[in-house]
């Protein structure tokens, strides 16, 4: 554990201020729900609770489910790290960090479709340095809220996503969705 010599008090009703750099640093906002765990040395540990991750199994699964019908890469995320991905390119960006305009396409919950030639494409991470040639976000919506989203990326001249990549995208949002409600 990294110490970051901040000390806090706790307050009469048992809160304590999580520092404003540490929250900026671990993209925590207002309404991040926190899972809350303790240690037999009485440490404890605050982790980003990520409802999909719960399902990363299932969700890899799809996610090579959708790969190989597709022959496309594909990726599934929370709204913090992409948390599943299948298909040619898949492991430089499985388990990383998404980027800030995937954070606000979840958060504006509206899917994009971009195919070669059109400008607006998203990064998935930050690191992301190939092509991308065509492209689908569609955010997975839980009980009203944006909780990640399911992305197919083209990475030749020759992906053309339509009417049934998008609906399959929209599709397996969905599906996702609802099991995270149940």
């Amino acid at each position: 554990m990294k110490a970051t010599g901040i000390v806090r008090r706790i307050d009469d009703l048992g809160r304590v201020v999580i520092p404003k750099e540490i929250r900026r640093t671990l993209r925590i906002k207002e309404g991040t729900p926190l899972e809350i765990f303790t240690d037999r040395e009485g440490e404890i540990i605050l982790k980003k609770y990520s409802p999909i991750g719960e399902l990363s199994t299932f969700a890899r699964e799809y996610a090579e489910a959708l790969a190989q019908t597709t022959g496309v890469l594909v990726c599934i995320t929370d709204h913090d790290q992409v948390v599943a991905a299948a298909g040619h390119g898949s492991r430089e960006i499985a388990g990383k960090e998404i980027s800030r305009p995937l954070e606000k396409v979840i958060a504006d919950r509206e899917g994009k479709c971009f195919n070669p030639g059109e400008k607006g494409k998203v990064p998935v991470t930050d690191s992301q340095k190939e092509i991308l040639y065509a492209q689908i976000i569609q955010p997975i919506i839980c009980a009203g809220d944006a909780i990640g989203a399911v992305i197919l990326i083209g990475k030749s001249e020759k992906d053309m996503f339509g009417t049934p990549e998008k609906m399959l995208v929209q599709t397996a949002a969905g599906f996702l969705g609802r099991q995270m409600e149940q």
